[in-house]
């Protein structure tokens, strides 16, 4: 599946919420949605510059959504036309350990995944990040559609 616009792309973000993680939690910081907003929050404090980073935080759930082959992978075919080659990248490298240590931005997005899990704290709403995806959107989606 290959997300067109960034309007697709927020109806999959919004169908995470309550996509049940491994352990079987809702709305817990197991929770992928939450988990998810909590990732690109830390990331907007930590690289406030970087939206691509921060968005590439923000996307990761959506590949349980979609079949078949690897959550990540699905996750980087979907984005990547839309939102550029470095969010893709990041999203589909994220899941293999190997590549963190020779990259600081695999390092810093894995630190705030691995920091969402626990931390409890008001990270907003997903349409807080409407204007992100979408300035993401205009800069790097070689089909120009964006909502």
């Amino acid at each position: 599946m290959e997300l067109r616009s960034v309007e697709e792309l927020m109806d999959l973000l919004y169908a995470c919420r309550g996509e049940r993680p491994a352990d079987g939690a809702v709305g817990g910081p197991g929770d992928p949605h939450g988990h998810a907003l909590r990732t690109a929050a830390l990331l907007r404090r930590r690289r406030p510059a970087d939206k691509e980073l921060q968005v590439a935080g923000l996307v990761s759930p959506v590949g349980r959504l979609l079949w078949p082959g690897s959550p990540a992978a699905r996750t980087a075919a979907a984005v990547g036309p839309l939102l550029g080659a470095r969010v893709a990248r990041l999203v589909r490298r994220q899941a293999h350990p190997e590549a963190w240590d020779h990259d600081d931005d695999l390092v810093s997005l894995r630190q705030a995944e691995e920091e969402a899990r626990t931390a409890v704290f008001d990270a907003g709403v997903l349409e807080d990040w409407r204007t992100v995806l979408e300035l993401t959107a205009a800069r790097n989606s070689r089909l120009g559609a964006v909502d």
